[in-house]
């Protein structure tokens, strides 16, 4: 996929508008859904809350994702058709940095949409997609969505798993199973930010390559390190942080008016 509008460069919303319309394009070729499309919204409304910024409670919690990919057994990165439209290149330079496999677990699953989001991602560089036809043989219990279908390689023996763009469900599904959920979710407030382990509340198409960095970085480091990270990481405390950057910033714009 690439970007057709022409987007001047000094346009004050070109990012925005990049993004837009790549996620259009998607759903066009059949890797985002409409839904998909309301969902973006949602997000790019927080997002302008935020700043359009990476603040410092996202990069906290991107140094315990990336610690968690780092010391774990089977790390797997779930890919959405959202995720698939925004990040392909930088979502398949994250699962190569760690490394971690890569598989494709939508709520509007079909053989044609399975299928896109893969290639999607084989065209990014990927050289293996996990879940995709008959592969997601496996069930997630008490999931009744879509979502419940994983790859048995993958997400169901999977013991660190970063879900961005995730459902509450999927998440708290994921959770019970024992698994750390580590999610990236520009909403602080929903059930998945909320539930999850490790919440980088932050645009995808900042937090992916800051992840990698993260990784590359961290790389160096002994487990003990990386445990100690962990350690003195608290998801509850990070998104507090996140609510009061949103309540000192409405503040301060407040005042200026």
């Amino acid at each position: 996929m690439g970007v057709r509008l022409k987007i001047p460069k000094n346009h004050v919303r070109a990012a925005s508008l990049y993004i837009r319309e790549k996620l259009v394009e998607g759903e066009e070729c059949g890797v985002v859904t409409k839904s998909g499309l309301i969902a973006h919204g949602r997000g790019e409304a927080f997002d302008y809350l935020i700043g359009e910024e990476t603040i410092a409670p996202a990069l906290f919690a991107t140094r315990a994702a990336a610690a968690a990919l780092l010391t774990a057994s089977h790390p797997v990165i779930s890919v959405n058709g959202n995720t698939a439209a925004l990040v392909p290149k930088e979502i398949v330079k994250l699962s190569e940095e760690v490394p971690a496999d890569l598989e494709v677990n939508l709520f509007y699953r079909s053989r044609k949409r399975e299928i896109a989001v893969r290639d999607a991602l084989i065209r990014a560089g990927a050289k293996r997609v996990l879940g995709v036809g008959r592969c997601a043989s496996a069930r997630i219990p008490e999931l009744f969505s879509e979502r419940r279908r994983v790859d048995p390689r993958g997400i169901y023996s999977a013991d660190v798993v970063l879900v961005p763009l995730e459902d509450g469900d999927r998440t708290m599904a994921l959770k019970k199973m024992g698994k750390l959920v580590i999610t990236i979710d520009l909403n602080p407030l929903s059930r998945t930010a909320q539930t999850a382990d490790i919440t980088i509340v932050d645009n995808i198409i900042r937090a992916v390559p800051n992840i990698t960095s993260a990784v590359r970085e961290m790389k160096g480091l002994g487990r003990a390190s990386l445990n100690e990270v962990l350690r003195n990481y608290n998801n509850r405390l990070n998104i507090s942080s996140t609510l009061i950057h949103l309540r000192d910033r409405l503040t301060r714009l407040a005042e200026d008016v």
